[in-house]
């Protein structure tokens, strides 16, 4: 695909022949400059067309993909954690085949073990503080990270420009002023536990030993309101910086890949060959954990059959809009991209907890978030404009 589009833009860069007759040396170069202008500006309206495509495309990606699992129950999440990483695993595995990528490199795996530690805890988060406010959260923690560490050239990577930085600072600055008003959005978060949703490997035994309905299958049961909410805070913006961190290996080995003293020296600069070695992270450090956790369980993790096919679902989802998001960074950059998808994507979510999961009530909390959404579009459309 990649290379599809390379040569598209190889051929949109010669330059237009035949605009009219030219009767004098002069006028033929003025044409010449004028035809070039117009074949680069071309190219530029195309990959900024293809880019902001496959950032919609990952924005409803990642905004609908815990959808499936909002009214399963997923106990503390670490089951329902591993069926999706193992999905999205297998899709990349499938993408990677078809993509016939280059040398598969092992640095960008840490991406994905940063990525799979964050995403731990993230059930936990959306049981605790909503589907809504926990990824608005996240996101929005992790959108500043990610742009700024793209924008300014942190952990070794190279500084990205933009045409119009102005407005590109804008655009950033109203993404995060948004996610500071989510803040303000009280939402209810329902915690369930139905005698038909008992773990598969978890026995119906009424007595204190027994780990059956009596116990709690979700570990936030136990604590106050005051304090779940305030752990759910916690944990977003924790998620959110891991979360935006764990795209920091992929953008070093691009950064480093014209640099004849670096051990990426001649690495490829497409994202896209990069997907499966971070979604094998994922699914590696994904399994560890579960490994643990059915350690630390004694051999009765808590499995819910309900959550499965919801998992594979989600998994396969994210991976989509992973495809998608790196698809984008071809034809934009990461300092575009990451406020636009992050906000984007928090949007989404926050619209299935409004509309659907009535997560978000009364004329207060409506007006706030109404503001909030406004000023996530107008955020992002500034960072839009800004590449052009």
């Amino acid at each position: 695909m990649t290379g599809g589009s390379t040569r598209l833009g190889r051929r949109l860069e010669r330059p237009l022949t035949g605009l009219g007759v030219q009767t004098r040396e002069e006028n033929n170069g003025i044409t010449q400059q004028g035809s070039l202008n117009s074949t680069f500006s071309l190219t530029n309206i195309t990959h900024f067309t293809y880019g902001i495509t496959a950032n919609a495309v990952a924005v409803l990606m990642y905004g609908s993909n815990f959808v499936p699992v909002k009214k399963v129950e997923t106990g503390d999440g670490m089951f329902f954690q591993w069926v999706s990483c193992a999905a999205i695993w297998i899709t990349s595995m499938a993408g990677d085949l078809v993509l016939q990528s280059p040398k598969f490199c092992p640095f960008a795996m840490l991406g994905g073990v940063i990525w799979a530690t964050a995403n731990v805890a993230l059930v936990p988060i959306i049981k605790a503080i909503g589907l809504a406010l926990g990824i608005l959260i996240s996101a929005s923690v992790n959108m500043l990270m990610g742009w700024a560490s793209s924008r300014f050239g942190w952990f070794g990577i190279a500084t990205q420009e933009v045409p119009r930085p102005i407005l590109n600072y804008c655009g950033a600055a109203l993404c995060l002023l948004s996610g500071l008003i989510f803040f303000f959005v009280k939402a209810e978060a329902r915690l369930r536990l139905n005698p038909e949703m008992v773990p598969l490997l978890i026995t119906r035994r009424m007595n204190s030993d027994s780990c059956g309905p009596s116990s709690s299958a979700f570990w936030m049961d136990s604590i106050g309101p005051k304090t779940r909410r305030l752990l759910g805070l916690v944990f977003a913006v924790v998620v959110g910086l891991l979360y935006a961190s764990s795209m920091v290996p992929v953008l070093y080995i691009k950064s480093h890949s014209s640099s004849p003293d670096s051990v990426f020296f001649g690495a490829s600069v497409y994202d896209f060959d990069y997907v499966y070695a971070h979604c094998c992270g994922i699914f590696v450090a994904s399994t560890v954990y579960f490994t643990i956790y059915c350690a630390v369980m004694k051999s009765k993790p808590r499995l819910y059959s309900k959550a499965v096919l919801p998992g594979l679902l989600s998994g396969l989802m994210w991976a989509l809009g992973t495809y998608c998001w790196f698809l984008a960074d071809n034809y934009l950059n990461s300092v575009i991209t990451f406020p636009i998808v992050t906000a984007g994507y928090s949007l989404v979510a926050a619209l299935w907890g409004c509309f659907v999961f009535r997560e978000i009530k009364g004329f207060a909390n409506c007006c706030v978030f109404f503001l909030a959404s406004c000023v996530v579009l107008t955020g992002s459309i500034i960072t839009a404009i800004s590449k052009l």
